[in-house]
């Protein structure tokens, strides 16, 4: 049975699940979770009484939420962070970057359940890509504090960028995602590279602002981005700094001798890489840019874009802290 057909409507009413027994022993009040379902993940139809069970076994008492749409996120996490004491987000990258802000809000510690193609937060945090062991990880409920990004008032946990990736993450269709997974992104990929042109920003930080033809602007707040890439090799999500890089080559097929480069976080030794290190960037543009912020389009330029440090804490494996 899929998790989707496991699970009411919404309209029907948010479902608990909590362990019971007839005449059994008085426990400690069991820790309460809003679990929130992405049905739409690459892996959100996965059977769900295995994980509330396994929950349950570790003295989690579950609430599910299912949703439909990300703006939805938000309106569940205010409406019924009371009743929580952690939240736990069942999704990729776009789904647990839109529940930052909420999260933050509500000072609840957060879980992951990493369901999404590419998973670059889990992959920054060290979780588990298999399920039952990242709901294991969330029981023995070891807390580690990580920097949130944002532009114009979206947070974002991996990256936020203007140009090529943008174009991409508007080819990349949910079914695309869903039947193809990785390949999917390659093949859209190409396609984006095929058509792409450059385009003027000036990007301003610490005072200063430099024009600049480029192809892409990346902001990243974590570590890792596009299904493994690295923002560059000293960045942590907790070091309280966002890490910028620009490609402003005269010809993007170049990118293809940088791959490698950009799979271990080196690109910024091509003179072809403008990169910087700061608390906040300001860019315009000649004509408005959409901006992607972990795999969905949320805002445009001009944009700033900011870090704030410490700013969530999240369920991770003990002794992962990136920060001395």
């Amino acid at each position: 049975m899929g998790m989707a057909q496991t699970l009411k409507s919404k309209t029907a009413g948010t479902r608990k699940y909590r362990a019971a027994g007839k005449g059994a022993a008085k426990k400690p009040a069991a820790r309460r979770a809003l679990l929130l379902l992405n049905e739409k993940a690459r892996r959100g139809s996965m059977p769900l009484n295995d994980i509330l069970q396994r929950f349950e076994a570790g003295g989690l008492a579950v609430t599910v939420e299912p949703f439909s749409a990300l703006p939805e996120l938000a309106r569940d996490i205010t409406r019924l962070r009371e009743s929580a004491d952690c939240i736990v987000v069942c999704g990729g990258d776009g789904t647990v970057s839109s529940a930052a802000m909420a999260v933050m809000e509500s000072g609840l510690p957060m879980g992951i359940l990493p369901m999404g193609t590419a998973n670059d937060l889990a992959r920054t945090l060290g979780l588990p890509m298999d399920i039952m062991q990242a709901v294991d990880m969330i029981v023995g409920g070891y807390e580690r504090r990580i920097d949130v990004g944002s532009v114009n008032g979206h947070a974002f946990f991996n990256v936020a960028s203007i140009g090529l990736s943008t174009k991409l993450a508007q080819g990349l269709r949910p079914e695309i995602k869903r039947r193809w997974g990785r390949l999917g992104y390659a093949v859209a990929a190409s396609r984006v590279l095929y058509k792409a042109r450059p385009f003027t920003a000036w990007i301003r930080e610490k005072g200063e602002t430099v024009k600049v033809r480029t192809f892409q602007i990346a902001i990243g707040n974590g570590r890792h981005y596009g299904g493994g890439n690295v923002v560059e090799a000293s960045a942590a999500i907790d070091d309280g700094h966002l890490d910028l890089y620009s490609l402003e080559m005269g010809n993007v097929w170049k990118l293809a001798l940088m791959l490698r480069s950009f799979r271990s976080g080196t690109h910024g030794a091509w003179n072809e890489v403008r990169t910087a290190r700061c608390v906040q960037f300001d860019v315009t543009t000649k004509l408005p840019q959409p901006i992607n912020t972990d795999g969905e389009i949320v805002t445009a330029t001009p944009a700033t874009f900011r870090v704030h440090p410490e700013a969530i804490a999240v369920y991770a494996p003990p002794g992962t802290d990136d920060s001395p």
